[in-house]
């Protein structure tokens, strides 16, 4: 008989209810795995009475144990005693049936396991969801947010369900305001001539007691008095129209419009500036520090009774010069989804253009920080570029494929010989790097000297350092002066052109060679010269007193004093410690000239503790 006969679901349902119990009580998940493993029947069916099992006691128990069952439920899942989304349904019973205040304690439960969810991130997005639908968007703001940071960090970049693909508005995010001007101006004389000391009634949410403002404290400048008329009033709510739904801007007499009202609403901002010291910044500085926090409206009071106060409002003028930016920025994008027929002309695109640079220069003016802020705008509008672009091109995946970054830590088992391998050697040989050199340097070619490649800054760089790397005539003194480092790089070319195989160089002929013969001899006759205080070290003396020091160069350095950024720069250039000593020798040598004498290269080595490599330089 198969085990799905033998399976009784209410004495499952028991045993497993009593389990959970117990496992509440203990805090193990024990008591689940061994009800599971006793009771007879297939995997699916226990878990799917072990679910049930769970909900249940969820139902009798919601108020005290709820986040230690949900617990529970997810060690089920690790131990495969429960399916995977039961975690979830039970959150979701749990945010259903408890009041708002409660679900904002169990949320902060919901974003410290974010882990946990993104193993099943489809189950707990619809959990949040309904939340989603419970909460209010005026009231509750911070809680929604709250939910979309947190699907936010729940699902991948490249989620396209989380997209704005088609690039769509929210068309239900109507600015309400009077569009009757009689109605305004009769409702504001009713209620002057009801209650004259109160500015705004209590309808507006927003009361004004007698004296706060009508009389002004000393000492403190009045606000920027803007004329507000009707007008001005209908035509500043109307942009905002057109900031919920920009596809109007690309009808004709939409457009005019929408320019003409902008025109008139900047020009009021441009006019009036909002002075730093102003008593209303200074009341709204105060509430900020008694409550604590910052105060915010998820939605525009559009009463007219508020615009004068709103337009002194440093904060509001950045809200609405933002939505200007970013209007605009939509408007000149590139967005896949956009109609072929919205398209701006000349004096369109003109236009906006001027019309940026005011708003942000009016960002700028607007106190505290305008420079600050405005730049900060800019960057986070060029970097939304960037995410558009993305969006267009289908959204690809940022993350790489991995198989390349295995094949490539395959191809050796020994890291640091694949690093020494031949295919690793960048550095081009001397011939490569000096065949365009050489070949103007000859004189048949005619070549002017401005044309050189030896007289480019970047090539002299690099072929100093090449030099360094490959040629011994690098490190050889000389008595030659140069005038400049394409001077030393042609007489270089010219030696290495007599040494290079397979180079023109018979025919490369300068007065250079009449002035090396006469520095060498110079050189000879300063050897064999018996005064040991005007006798120069020699290259061969300079090789074999480093190979005497070896690594322990360094000591000599600060008796010959040389600076701490040329011991980096040596040790930089060669991992070979008789060269560093070598190049130690020559970087000593190229300051001090025909001062680096064999007699103050002996006081240095005494007094560096050499006087065994010091002898070397008394016997030759």
């Amino acid at each position: 008989m198969s085990p799905s006969v033998l399976f009784n679901f209410n004495d499952a349902k028991d045993a497993f209810t009593a389990s959970t119990r117990s496992a509440l009580d203990n805090k193990t998940s024990k008591p689940l795995i061994n009800a599971f493993n006793q009771i007879t029947g297939n995997e699916t069916e226990k878990k799917t009475t072990l679910d049930q099992a769970l909900r249940q006691v969820l139902e009798e128990q919601i108020v005290s144990c709820y986040l230690a069952l949900i617990y529970l439920s997810i060690d089920g899942v690790t131990e495969g005693l429960c399916s995977a989304t039961t975690p979830f349904l039970l959150l979701g019973d749990v945010l259903d049936c408890l009041p708002l205040d409660q679900c904002d304690k169990i949320f902060s439960f919901v974003e410290e396991n974010v882990s946990t969810w993104k193993s099943v991130s489809t189950s707990v997005c619809f959990c949040n969801f309904y939340l989603l639908r419970r909460l209010s968007k005026s009231q509750n703001t911070v809680f929604c947010g709250r939910i979309q940071l947190f699907l936010a960090r729940l699902f991948p970049l490249s989620e396209k369900s989380g997209l704005n693909l088609q690039s769509q508005f929210n068309l239900d995010n109507i600015t309400v305001f009077n569009k009757n001007e009689q109605e305004s101006t009769l409702g504001q004389r009713l209620l002057n001539y009801i209650n004259p000391l109160h500015s705004f009634s209590k309808e507006d949410g927003m009361e004004v007691e007698e004296g706060e403002m009508g009389d002004e404290e000393p000492g403190v400048p009045a606000p920027c008095s803007i004329p507000i008329d009707y007008n001005l009033y209908r035509k500043f709510w109307t942009l905002q129209d057109y900031f919920r739904n920009p596809v109007q801007c690309y009808d004709k007499f939409s457009w005019m419009t929408f320019l003409k009202y902008s025109d008139e609403t900047l020009a009021v901002f441009k006019s009036f500036k909002l002075d730093d010291m102003q008593a209303s910044k200074r009341k709204l500085e105060e509430l900020r520090t008694a409550g604590g926090e910052h105060v915010y409206f998820a939605k525009f009071l559009t009463s007219e009774k508020l615009m004068d106060l709103q337009l002194s409002d440093s904060n509001f003028r950045r809200h609405i010069l933002l939505q200007y930016l970013i209007l605009f920025q939509y408007l000149k994008g590139q967005v896949k989804f956009k109609s072929s027929s919205c398209v701006l002309n000349d004096d369109q695109c003109s236009w906006m253009e001027e019309t940026t640079k005011l708003v942000y220069q009016l960002l700028r003016e607007i106190p505290p920080d305008g420079d600050k802020f405005a730049t900060m705008v800019e960057h986070v509008l060029n970097t939304e570029e960037n995410w558009n672009s993305w969006k267009n091109e289908g959204c690809p995946s940022f993350v790489k494929d991995r198989d390349e970054l295995t094949r490539l830590w395959n191809l050796n088992h020994d890291n640091m010989a694949a690093c020494q391998s031949e295919s690793r050697e960048f550095m081009p040989s001397l011939e490569e790097f000096f065949e365009e050199a050489i070949e103007q340097a000859d004189p048949a070619n005619m070549v002017e000297d401005e044309y050189k490649v030896v007289r480019n800054s970047n090539y002299g760089w690099r072929a100093l350092r090449l030099l360094s790397r490959r040629s011994p005539h690098f490190f050889q003194p000389t008595n030659q002066q140069f005038k400049s480092l394409a001077d030393y790089l042609e007489s270089m070319v010219i030696k290495l052109a007599k040494e290079l195989p397979d180079l023109p160089s018979e025919e490369i002929k300068t007065g250079e060679e009449d002035d090396e013969d006469n520095g060498d001899t110079l050189l000879k006759e300063s050897n064999d010269s018996p005064s040991m205080q005007t006798k120069v070290v020699s290259n061969q003396q300079m090789d074999e007193i480093a190979a005497k020091l070896g690594a322990q160069w360094k000591t000599l350095a600060s008796q010959l004093e040389i600076k701490a950024a040329e011991i980096r720069e040596i040790e930089t250039d060669s991992e070979d410690v008789d060269m560093q000593a070598k190049l130690l020798l020559v970087a000593w040598q190229d300051r001090e000239g025909t001062q680096a004498t064999v007699e103050s290269l002996i006081t240095a080595l005494n007094n560096a503790g050499f006087p065994k490599i010091a002898d070397i330089l008394n016997e030759t």
